[in-house]
């Protein structure tokens, strides 16, 4: 059957927000920040905006969803200009900034060299964004934004400079990278809306639920040959004592026991599954399939149980 296909217009910026103000509340409103979190693979939560450095402001001061890393973002309604170059590397500064979202209409050439050299020149904590932000509409539609990124931190290299042993990864590190890696992929290949950060060669990989007080942790142990998911907390002790008067009920809900740990600062609550070889080529997308599976269930369990508590 012949379809009619309609044809994209790009709109100005300015004739959605009239100053960088306006944007800067607009990209501050949850589901914006989470547009911008799914594309860069970082979970964005806000802290404010118009934080104070000095003499001037930052447009938006936020944290990393379960790693508290500061983050600054700065927007720019027009092209890459020196001055704010300097701007985000004097907030970065201030707050003592991991990462640094630089949210502009364009880009000049020499500023993108200028960031991909920062990504290449910091260490592996540190990471730069440059993205061009565009709206689009379709035969007279509500315009949509579109998040383009021109430069990123390159996991990879990042960590291989970390590395103590002369810059190379040992072999556990580069399959950790790379299980993570393609678990993202798989993941996001069938589920688009689950927020997923950036993978790094660590024997963890860290899932938002939406709560400031705990996340979703996955293992992979090499030592044991086991893969795991566990509900991490903080310093939230009323948080675990909560969830443990409830262990009947909550083991009941995921379908098995659980290791329950409570340490001094942090707590967990832990399901493990035994394999033959984590990184076995032949069956980690069945490894893939039953972290992702485990993902969902504990988000939507335990995601319940700290709304109760919060009540």
């Amino acid at each position: 059957m012949k379809k009619n296909l309609a044809k994209l217009q790009k709109i100005d910026l300015r004739d959605v927000w009239n100053s960088e103000p306006d944007f800067t509340s607009w990209l501050a409103q949850k589901e914006n920040l989470d547009l911008l979190s799914e594309e860069i693979g970082v979970d964005i939560k806000l802290i404010k905006t118009e934080a104070n450095v000095g003499r001037f402001n930052v447009d938006i001061l936020a944290e990393e969803e379960g790693t508290g890393r500061k983050i600054i973002i700065e927007n720019q309604l027009e092209d890459t200009n020196h001055d704010h170059l300097g701007k985000i590397i004097t907030y970065a500064s201030g707050y003592d900034a991991e990462i640094i979202i630089w949210v502009v209409r364009d880009v000049r050439e020499e500023h993108q060299r200028a960031i991909e050299w920062l990504n290449e020149h910091t260490d592996e904590k540190t990471g730069y964004f440059l993205i061009k932000i565009e709206l689009w509409q379709i035969e007279g539609s509500n315009p949509a934004p579109k998040f383009d990124v021109l430069a990123s931190p390159n996991e990879w290299a990042k960590a291989i400079k970390a590395s103590p042993a002369g810059g190379e990864l040992s072999d556990t590190k580069l399959q950790q990278l790379d299980f993570w890696t393609k678990f993202r992929g798989s993941v996001r290949a069938k589920d688009t809306n689950i927020r997923l950060q950036s993978p790094r060669p660590q024997h963890w990989y860290n899932v938002s639920m939406g709560s400031a007080d705990a996340h979703i942790g996955l293992t992979v142990n090499t030592k044991e040959n086991l893969i795991g998911c566990e509900l991490w907390i903080g310093r939230n002790k009323e948080l675990f004592t909560f969830l443990s008067d409830r262990k009947e009920e909550i083991e009941k809900e995921i379908g098995e026991k659980a290791d329950w740990v409570d340490s001094r600062v942090s707590s967990s609550i832990k399901i493990r599954k035994d394999v033959s070889n984590v990184f076995d080529q032949n069956k980690v997308d069945l490894y893939f399939a039953w972290l992702y599976e485990k993902t969902i269930l504990f988000q939507k369990v335990f995601g319940k149980y700290c709304k109760e508590f919060k009540k």
